[in-house]
């Protein structure tokens, strides 16, 4: 098992409001988590953040995450939690307006395979050099794609293609959609749309399957890749492999 995370500013914005972690609980389960702030004044930083520390710090408290429905009710509470926390911040904060945060995890042990997001961060597994996504964007586009309203090309360069219709900090009850995977896979990736914005997946799949390169190089050079294309946002990538290499 090899894992690797990091995050870039890229090239336009001023400062990361992207925020990322993989953690281990004493059972040796793992954590990866990716959240993409938003908001005025460093604001989306604070959302991003207490979503990263608080998952982070409670998962790797934890002896065991118990059951696959163990693990479902302990990550809808948490986050949940939090959501109510952002609410506060903003409440308290005059300049923290439209402060709010996406997020997309995995939960992985030994008997199940979870992912759960909210807003428009991707999680995807790796199967035999493909990436296959899992989440499923909370977008205005997306809502529209699905209801046939959009072409594919046309979701690609929809001017409202960053609307959100889901955020933790946006509404008072948040609903995290929760994926069971299949545990037989290769590798899990979870990235903000600073990556997939400036990547295809076809593009993100020739960086993670060139052998020559360690994981840590293969996070680099696809947040290079973005920086190179643009690098409009912020570049958050985190990735395990389960074998080989």
């Amino acid at each position: 098992m090899k894992t690797c995370y990091q995050t870039d500013p890229g090239k336009v914005r001023s400062h990361n409001e992207d925020s990322v972690t993989i953690v281990k609980n004493l059972k040796g389960e793992y954590l990866l988590v990716v959240a993409d702030g938003m908001g005025g004044h460093k604001a989306g930083e604070i959302a991003s953040s207490l979503v990263v520390t608080e998952l982070g710090k409670r998962f790797s408290e934890l002896s065991s995450i118990g059951t696959k429905e163990d693990a479902v009710i302990w990550l809808k509470d948490i986050i949940d939690e939090i959501n109510v926390k952002i609410l506060k911040y903003a409440e308290e904060h005059i300049d923290a307006n439209g402060l709010g945060t996406t997020c997309v995890c995995s939960i992985l042990t030994d008997d199940f395979l979870l992912f759960g997001n909210v807003g428009d961060s991707s999680g995807f597994v790796e199967k035999k050099g493909k990436l296959y996504k899992v989440t499923k964007d909370h977008t205005l586009v997306n809502i529209l794609l699905e209801n046939g309203e959009l072409t594919e090309e046309e979701a690609k360069n929809h001017p409202q293609k960053n609307v959100l219709m889901k955020a933790l900090g946006a509404a008072e009850i948040i609903d995290m959609d929760i994926f069971d995977v299949e545990r037989t896979v290769d590798g899990i990736f979870l990235c903000s749309d600073g990556l997939t914005n400036m990547l295809t997946v076809e593009q993100i799949e020739k960086v993670l399957n060139d052998s020559e390169l360690e994981i840590e190089e293969k996070v680099d050079k696809l947040i290079m890749k973005a920086n190179t294309r643009g690098g409009n946002d912020n570049i958050t990538i985190a990735y395990m492999r389960m074998s080989g290499e």
